[in-house]
């Protein structure tokens, strides 16, 4: 460490290893987590001379223990719920409320009034508050599940060094003081510094996105997130968990947390319902109790009515359609952290993507592009030379060594020896290898940076210039360069040969996954901390445009400031929107990005695997974590890949698409049907007065509180049914144009109203034989039978409004799903033998198998005339602009994309 003019006695003394931490500086166990006054001297209140003083033999177990306890483990804070606490939370919220003063009103009118049929009342609407929390509340766990089971499976190791022990831990374990033994291919499991020992390369692109490796000597930081590309040294852990580079960084996301797109929506359509509700029962509670109706009952009838015309089950029904969206995905290999992202997921019109290991596949490959300075030279033969550089008969040690010796028949190098080999240093930035050929003649050959090697070729004055207008080319084409020279006879003076070319290419499936993207009305854009050159040119290979950015037009902001803006769409958003892509940035310039885009009305994808991506993954409206993502990027995404590269992202748009579609047909049917009950009671109670027709009848009409929670418990309970629907995705992004369903559903929930209304006006006057519905051979019916009658009615009518719901065009158009058939079956079936059997009492009466089957015919008919309605209503919106007339995915379209994107990644 003494190197970097740190303290050189901190790696040495054995005896410091059990010192005792307390005592270094501060005495008082309490002054453990506290700020120091000189913050660099100090660790979580602990002075560092004393926590990284660590002998050759590392820490004892017990010591490590001791420290485990004290600084906690080496893992990211996740936030953690009380389920107990969110399940009784659940219970409290505005919907259940309105359920907790039906039962309460209903419990006081049952004790007043001392009612067995006030008491079943209470039980149903008891079981009624029960199903509603529940069901939404056990599939939201459900689906939380399977982030929890893919965290838990990506356990992290370190190879640590402990009483001169060398074993693998799980890295949680590690504490500060700790040796750790980095080595090629492995993870750094926490902050630490380089002990003494030879420099190692390390992989920084997943905090930095810079896809080389950068040089680490000793007393050198390396970062958690890191990988080791080359070599191996032992290093001291400097910090652990939260308190790494990687953990502070991923401390912004926490700042992030506001209610989803969908959620709001949800609240949106819930609110004004609510309040129309409220209105309505407001007019019908004063109307009631003006005719002297009992306070209680009048009181137990509006509550009931409310809560049976709202969509008290909109969230669950939603939420259960979402959940099974996410066992969908999960069979797409896209696992859902957040229900309401797949609602996002299929209104998402940007998504911005990082370059390195996503757009592209993190490795380098050879070019064909190889410019050669000697004359006769061939591109084979300076491959040759490369790989002579290299140890040909050990497996590659880095990137660079793959490359060459893939590139070649290493079977040809058989002929050689190596008699002696220089392994890279990152110092002189080049290898050398002394080769004896078959007839004992010996030369060098070396590989590395154009400029080192130029330097040291005999050919220099010649070809120097041409060589620097070749690499600077290359680079503007965001070409990496890596030089090959030989020496000439005995002379040990190197011949400049030519440059290997090579990138990090694209995935195969990268740029058929964007032109898909695009059919599918998303723009794809790059983020990447990767040079501007580089980035230009993967943007050219993919076809996305070339308007790349660096970051000269954006500010770099701290993280309490991003979080505040609120001037950023204003600002920034056109510039964003314009650009095909950013480079060079920080993890704060993708936040600003999304953010910016985001306050432009855009919904905003973004994906990435690195914690530098993990701020803008919890930004955006549909952060999604690419598979190999460090944990910091899966703790911020709303979705993680489990396969590799974008094309789930493709397939997961789709299925979205159409699970949002499933939940808007349940809206418009939700709306539909408050529409009907409200207005149809509202009509009934106020406008109808049984009394005129039979002097024995009540003053104003109304059916009684268990028909109403029945009605809402059989219709909205079956419902379910429609997350399992049959729909087309549209290929256009998605989106909630409460307008437009309010409009649709009106046309649909006013036919249901019209035909209810007419049914009570016609069984009101049954009694009169030159009614038509005696001239129709009808029965005359009871007070209890015409309120049967009509639970029977509006039952069936709600449960045909589905039908109608799910479909732009007639109903026929598209075939529902065999489930959702049969849930129309229980609901209708069980409807009709209630209506048949009434068991509840309640002064309803049972219908005859007749009645019954004549309401099924009318409400059959009627249901064409609504569907008529509908049909009308969707072409005079078209007609009048205020909805274009979008095309859909079919399977057979859907199926050509999947199989050509597979097609794609075989290939």
């Amino acid at each position: 460490m003494g190197r970097n003019g740190d303290d050189e006695d901190a790696d040495v003394g054995p005896s410091s290893t059990n010192a005792p931490l307390l005592g270094k500086g501060r005495e008082d166990s309490a002054a453990y987590g506290t700020e120091s006054v000189d913050d660099a001297r100090f660790y979580m209140g602990v002075e560092l001379s004393s926590l990284l003083n660590t002998g050759d033999e590392g820490l004892t177990e017990d010591e490590a223990a001791r420290r485990l306890e004290m600084f906690g483990p080496n893992e990211l804070k996740v936030k953690e719920d009380n389920m107990w606490l969110k399940l009784a939370l659940e219970f409290v919220q505005p919907m259940p409320m309105m359920i907790w003063a039906a039962i309460a009103i209903e419990s006081i009118e049952t004790y007043i009034h001392q009612s067995m049929d006030g008491l079943v009342d209470v039980i149903v609407l008891v079981v009624l508050q029960l199903l509603n929390v529940l069901v939404g509340f056990i599939e939201e766990m459900k689906a939380g599940d399977a982030i929890a089971a893919l965290r838990e499976s990506l356990k992290p190791e370190a190879t640590v060094k402990r009483e001169g022990r060398v074993y693998v831990i799980n890295a949680t374990k590690l504490v500060p003081g700790d040796i750790v033994v980095l080595g090629a291919g492995g993870a750094i499991p926490a902050d630490c510094t380089m002990r003494e020992g030879k420099p190692i390369q390390v992989d920084q692109s997943a905090l930095t996105g810079e896809s080389l490796p950068v040089a680490m000597f000793t007393g050198a930081e390396a970062k958690m997130g890191s990988t080791v590309t080359r070599g191996e040294i032992e290093a001291t852990v400097t910090a652990t968990g939260s308190h790494t580079f990687f953990g502070k960084t991923a401390d912004l996301v926490q700042g992030v947390d506001e209610l989803g797109h969908f959620e709001k929506v949800l609240r949106e359509i819930t609110y004004i319902l609510v309040a129309v509700g409220f209105l309505i029962c407001s007019i019908v509670f004063i109307y009631l109790l003006s005719i002297r109706v009992d306070f209680w009952e009048v009181l137990a009838f509006n509550v009931v009515l409310l809560v049976a015309s709202i969509p008290i089950a909109l969230r669950v029904v939603c939420t259960t359609t979402l959940a099974l969206g996410c066992h969908e995905l999960a069979a797409e290999k896209a696992i859902v952290a957040r229900l309401s992202s797949v609602e996002e997921l299929a209104g998402m019109t940007i998504l911005c993507s990082d370059k390195t290991g996503t757009l592209t596949l993190n490795k380098m490959v050879l070019q064909k592009d190889l410019p050669t300075f000697v004359q006769d030279i061939t591109r084979e033969e300076v491959l040759k030379c490369a790989a002579l550089a290299a140890k040909w008969w050990e497996p590659p040690k880095d990137a660079l060594d793959t490359l060459v010796l893939n590139a070649v028949n290493v079977s040809s190098l058989n002929d050689y020896e190596l008699v002696d080999h220089l392994p890279f240093d990152p110092s002189i930035k080049r290898t050398e290898s002394t080769i004896k050929d078959k007839r004992g003649n010996v030369f060098k050959v070396t590989k590395g940076a154009p400029h080192v090697v130029l330097e040291l070729s005999s050919n220099k004055g010649t070809i120097g210039k041409e060589v620097e207008k070749v690499v600077l080319e290359l680079a503007h084409r965001g070409i990496r360069s890596l030089a090959v020279a030989r020496t000439k006879g005995s002379s040990d003076e190197f011949e400049f040969l030519g440059i290997l070319t090579f990138l990090d290419p694209p995935r195969p499936d990268t740029k058929h996954t964007i032109d898909c993207a695009r059919d599918f009305g998303v723009s794809v854009k790059m983020i990447t901390g990767d040079h501007r050159a580089i980035a230009v040119e993967t943007c050219r290979t993919l076809g996305m445009g070339t308007n790349v950015l660096g970051t000269e037009k954006l500010p770099l902001m701290k993280a309490e400031e991003l979080e505040k803006a609120t001037t950023l769409g204003r600002d920034y958003g056109e510039l964003c929107r314009k650009a095909d892509g950013f480079a060079q940035v920080f993890p704060e310039h993708k936040y600003l990005i999304v953010e910016a885009l985001r306050q432009q009305g855009m919904l905003v994808g973004m994906t990435g695997d690195g914690v530098n991506d993990a701020p803008a993954l919890k930004r955006a409206d549909v952060g999604i974590a690419v598979q190999g993502a460090t944990s910091a990027a899966q703790a911020a995404a709303d979705i993680v890949l489990t396969a590799p590269g974008l094309s789930t992202i493709v397939t997961a748009i789709v299925t979205s698409r159409k699970i949002f579609q499933r939940m808007k047909n349940f809206v418009i049917y939700r709306v539909a049907c408050t529409e009907q009950l409200l207005f149809f009671f509202f009509i009934s109670c106020i406008f109808y007065h049984p009394s005129q027709y039979n002097a024995a009848w009540p003053a104003h009409f109304a059916i009684p509180v268990i028909a109403l929670v029945t009605i809402t418990i059989l219709n909205d309970g079956t419902i379910i049914s429609v997350a399992y629907d049959n729909v087309h995705a549209s290929m256009m992004p998605e989106k909630w144009d409460l307008n437009i369903l309010y409009i649709v559903s009106s046309a649909i929930g006013m036919t249901a109203l019209a035909s209810s209304v007419l049914m009570l006006s016609s069984a009101l006057q049954s009694g009169d034989p030159e009614s038509t519905w005696r001239q129709l051979g009808l029965p005359a019916m009871s007070y209890g039978e015409i309120q049967t009658l009509i639970y029977l009615k509006i039952s069936l009518s709600d449960y045909f409004s589905v039908f109608n719901s799910r479909t732009k065009g007639w109903f026929w158009s598209r075939a529902p799903s065999a489930i959702l058939v049969g849930a129309f079956i229980i609901a209708t079936g069980a409807s009709t033998l209630l209506a048949v059997y009434w068991p509840f009492g309640n002064g309803m009466q049972g219908i005859s198998w007749e009645l019954s089957g004549y309401c099924w015919l009318y409400v059959i008919a009627w249901a064409f005339i609504q569907d008529a309605g509908k049909v009308l209503t969707y072409m005079l919106l078209q007609w009048l602009g205020w909805i274009e007339n979008v095309k859909v995915i079919d399977e057979k379209k859907l199926k050509k994309y999947t199989e050509s994107l597979l097609d794609v990644e075989v290939e």
